[in-house]
């Protein structure tokens, strides 16, 4: 059985409990997706399966290979293709299989994985966190970065020290987050608490593996 989906990022609200609890949510409208390719040991040297998400509008422009490869499976083309790990037991998988929201239960726990929102160049306060200098009596050191090496000995920069440079747009995996509703005739799936990326921004769901 196919534990993950592809879902899209539709923005935030609360959920209100019936003894007044709040609860942040993130809404995703996840699936439905079509099973593309099945990959096996045998073959790619792993067991995953190939998901494509069904949008309501399908791409305009294919190339032909990856006609050919819609081609093979039997299904329409579609744009977001994304892959998921199977069991190498798992025999009642097979191409052309839909995967819906409803694999999902209330109260289960599941990682999301997608991409942070990009944050185009920042400094070492704003991207790492940096205390900074003192803002008086003087002081010409505030949102400087201070020493970032040694001069005699190694004399360079070590690879990985923090200092200013792009922030955001990793790929990123928020891990064990609870499932507050599953709405499965909307596609639509609540998760407690936040998610990486931006609103409209297309994520993986999966139960969790930790």
């Amino acid at each position: 059985m196919v534990n993950g989906i592809i879902g899209r990022k539709m923005g935030m609200t609360q959920v209100f409990a019936s003894d007044g609890t709040v609860t942040p949510v993130t809404v995703l409208k996840a699936g439905p997706c079509v099973v593309i390719q099945k990959k096996t040991v045998n073959t790619d040297g792993y067991n995953a399966v190939q998901l494509g998400l069904v949008e309501e509008k399908p791409p305009r422009r294919i190339n032909k290979p990856t006609e050919g490869h819609f081609k093979k499976a039997g299904v329409p083309p579609t744009r977001i293709l994304r892959e998921v790990r199977i069991e190498a037991s798992d025999e009642s998988t097979s191409v052309g299989d839909k995967v819906l929201v409803d694999i999902f239960n209330e109260d289960d726990l599941v990682d999301v994985i997608g991409r942070s929102k990009g944050r185009g160049f920042a400094g070492f306060i704003k991207r790492h966190g940096f205390g900074g200098g003192r803002a008086t009596h003087g002081s010409m050191f505030h949102r400087a970065p201070g020493s970032i090496g040694a001069s005699a000995y190694p004399s360079r920069v070590i690879k990985g020290t923090k200092m200013a440079g792009h922030m955001g747009d990793e790929r990123k995996t928020i891990r064990n987050l609870r499932v507050v509703g599953v709405d499965v005739e909307n596609n639509l799936l609540l998760i407690h608490g936040a998610i990486p990326g931006p609103t409209g921004a297309y994520v993986l769901i999966r139960k969790t593996n930790k």
